[in-house]
């Protein structure tokens, strides 16, 4: 069974998953600075100064000044902000695999299939490629035509 195991492990098709997690997780941290970082402050700008972050709905019956003080009291928030930021993680992570799957569909296109019929030089009639005789106008065939 260990062999077995070895043998498994060792699949071209397990280590690529390993490897493509691995890359996932790191390409993760990448988007959420991404959003956190680079693209929520501006946009928290434009609508106002907000910090999407801080955003939730207080279901308590205490008021709290901030996300954090809520959290730390450990009110029940819903909190809609970060499920925001969230959202356009998600949408930056699958536009990045959109844009990589189409390059990689670009790369592997298959080339196009052989004609399957061909036109007869008397009538002009689409017929299959291996006639000798078109069934339309009954002419004879030659193997150049």
């Amino acid at each position: 069974m260990a062999q077995e195991f070895k043998k498994f492990i060792a699949r071209g098709n397990v280590m690529d998953l390993a490897i493509g997690i691995i890359i996932g997780a790191a390409f993760n941290q990448i988007v959420q600075s991404l959003v956190n970082d680079i693209i929520m402050p501006p946009i928290g700008l434009l609508v106002g100064r907000v910090d999407f972050s801080e955003l939730y709905i207080n279901l308590s019956t205490q008021s709290y000044d901030s996300f954090a003080q809520a959290q730390a009291a450990g009110a029940p928030t819903i909190n809609y902000g970060i499920f925001i930021n969230s959202v356009i993680e998600f949408l930056i992570v699958a536009f990045a695999v959109f844009l990589l799957v189409r390059q990689i569909n670009k790369l592997h296109r298959e080339p196009p299939a052989p004609p399957s019929t061909k036109n007869c030089p008397m009538c002009f009639t689409a017929i299959p490629i291996k006639a000798v005789r078109c069934p339309n106008c009954t002419s004879e065939l030659t193997a150049d035509a």
